[in-house]
Order: structure tokens, then C-alpha cells, then sequence
């Protein structure tokens, strides 16, 4: 697996791949983290990839050159209470349902701790849906973040969780 850097070029691989992870997610029933219509049919969606695949924050894995999972950095999300501190946020993280199990995530994951580690910066946040059982919300904590706010926006429950990394000072 390598990770790279994302462009514009990759917006129709992540639509993909979120196109996956919604039929992935229905097909359990759990239709409360993103609903059940792909994100290639919804212009707002389209456009937030888009945007993200040009903002310089967008990192794509691969497997053998097929992209297996993307992560984005980037400012914190408007419903999110700000750091008091510099931070790397995550706004978004999704691994293509073929890639599932092969640490795709988790590497991801590692890349937004390297980057901010070598920025300086201690403090790494993402959010994301805290409904149904949970199950994302312990993803994270298995890869070393611990919860902070909760928080929602209309119906849907959302977790902050952090990460905080030694950093080498003067």
C-alpha cells in the first residue's frame, strides 16, 4: 500500500468509494451515519469531494494503483467547538468496501499522525456519526482516539474524539 497525495483526478475514485460504503452501510440496515442514496447522485456531495480533491489536504491509499481508501485535512468542521491549540483535523475518512481489513484506515489514520507530528502540532480531531451501536466511534478508539464533545446537527449524533501525540519541543 502507498499513500499519496489527492487531486482533482481522484474525485470519481472517492465518489466511489463512498458510493460503496453507503451500499456497504444499507445493506446492514445502518442508513443513519450517511442514508441510503449514493453520494455521486447528490450534488452537495459531489462538490464537497471535489472540493476536498482540490484543497491540498486530500490523501488517497492504494493498493497494486486501485485507490483503496482516502482521508482529508483540513479545518475543523463548523459544528465542532474549536481547539484551544493548533490541530490537524480529519474532515473526512472512508475505506472502499473491497479494501476492508487491510489496515487501509488505520494507515491512513498513521499518515495524519506523521503529518501532524512533523508540522509540530500535538493535537489531531476527527468527528464523526455516534449513532445506531457505535460501532464508529469505537473504530476510532481502537486506533488510539478518546472521546470529547458529543454534539448534533438536526437528528444526527456526532463524536469528537482526539488523538494527542508527543512533540518534540526546542
Amino acid at each position: 500500500m502507498i499513500i499519496r497525495d489527492g487531486h482533482l483526478g481522484d474525485a470519481p475514485a472517492v465518489l466511489a468509494m463512498f458510493d460503496g460504503a453507503v451500499a456497504w452501510l444499507a445493506s446492514l440496515g445502518r442508513t443513519g451515519q450517511w442514508g441510503s442514496e449514493p453520494f455521486s447522485v447528490d450534488a452537495a456531495r459531489v462538490e464537497r469531494v471535489t472540493s476536498w480533491a482540490t484543497s491540498g489536504g486530500m490523501r488517497v491509499a492504494e493498493f497494486d494503483g486501485r485507490p483503496a481508501g482516502c482521508l482529508v485535512v483540513g479545518p475543523a468542521m463548523p459544528y465542532v467547538p474549536p481547539a484551544p491549540e493548533p490541530e490537524l483535523y480529519i474532515q473526512g475518512l472512508v475505506v472502499d468496501p473491497r479494501f476492508h481489513g487491510r489496515g487501509v484506515g488505520a494507515a491512513l489514520l498513521e499518515r495524519a499522525r506523521a503529518e501532524a507530528a512533523g508540522l509540530g502540532i500535538a493535537l489531531v480531531r476527527v468527528d464523526c456519526y455516534a449513532g445506531d451501536d457505535g460501532r464508529l466511534v469505537a473504530y476510532y478508539e481502537s486506533q488510539g482516539f478518546t472521546r470529547t464533545e458529543s454534539f448534533k446537527v438536526g437528528d444526527w449524533p456526532g463524536q469528537v474524539l482526539e488523538s494527542r501525540l508527543p512533540v518534540a519541543t526546542g
